[in-house]
C-alpha cells in the first residue's frame, strides 16, 4: 500500500485556486481576481506589507499594526475609521495570506503567471444569520473586492 500522497488522485493547486475555493465556500464573501503585468516579487513585496497596504486596499481599515509574529503566525490589531477595533489572526507566507477575525476572515494570494502575475483577494463577513442574507449581500461584495484590487494594481503602475 503505497502513501496517501501515491494514493490520493487530487493534483495540488496554487494559492489563487485555494483562496476561489475558500471564497467560493464561505456565506458572505466578495472574491476578485485579476493577472496583473508585475512580476510576482514587485506584487507580493506591496500586498503583504499588511501595515501599509490593508488601510490603502480595504476602506473601512484605518490603521493595521501587527503586535506578534512567530514564524508565518502573525497577530494584528485593525482599526475601522469609527474607532472599532479587531485582533486578526494571519497567516502569511510567500504568495498566500490569510486573516481572521471575530467577525470578518479575508485573504490574498498571488501565483506567477508568463511574464506578470495571478493575484485575488478575497472578504467575507463572519456575523450571525448570514446564512439568510447572504445572496443578497453577493452584489455588493464582489465590486468590494474588485475595487481593493484595482487600489493594488494603481500602485503598480508608473
Amino acid at each position: 500500500m503505497g502513501t496517501l500522497n501515491e494514493s490520493w488522485p487530487v493534483a495540488e493547486i496554487d494559492a489563487v485556486r485555494r483562496l476561489r475555493v475558500i471564497a467560493s465556500t464561505t456565506l458572505g464573501a466578495g472574491f476578485a481576481e485579476h493577472l496583473l503585468d508585475a512580476p510576482f516579487d514587485q506584487v507580493w513585496g506591496l500586498a503583504s506589507d499588511l501595515e501599509n497596504q490593508l488601510p490603502r486596499l480595504i476602506t473601512d481599515i484605518s490603521a493595521f499594526t501587527v503586535t506578534s509574529a512567530t514564524g508565518d503566525r502573525l497577530e494584528a490589531r485593525a482599526r475601522s475609521p469609527l474607532g472599532m477595533r479587531a485582533r486578526f489572526d494571519i497567516v502569511l507566507r510567500p504568495g498566500w495570506c490569510l486573516m481572521q477575525s471575530r467577525f470578518a476572515l479575508g485573504g490574498m494570494a498571488a501565483v506567477p503567471e508568463g511574464d506578470g502575475t495571478r493575484f485575488a483577494f478575497f472578504g467575507a463577513l463572519r456575523v450571525p444569520g448570514l446564512r439568510l442574507i447572504d445572496r443578497a449581500l453577493q452584489p455588493l461584495l464582489d465590486p468590494l473586492g474588485a475595487k481593493a484590487l484595482k487600489r493594488l494594481t494603481d500602485q503598480l503602475t508608473p
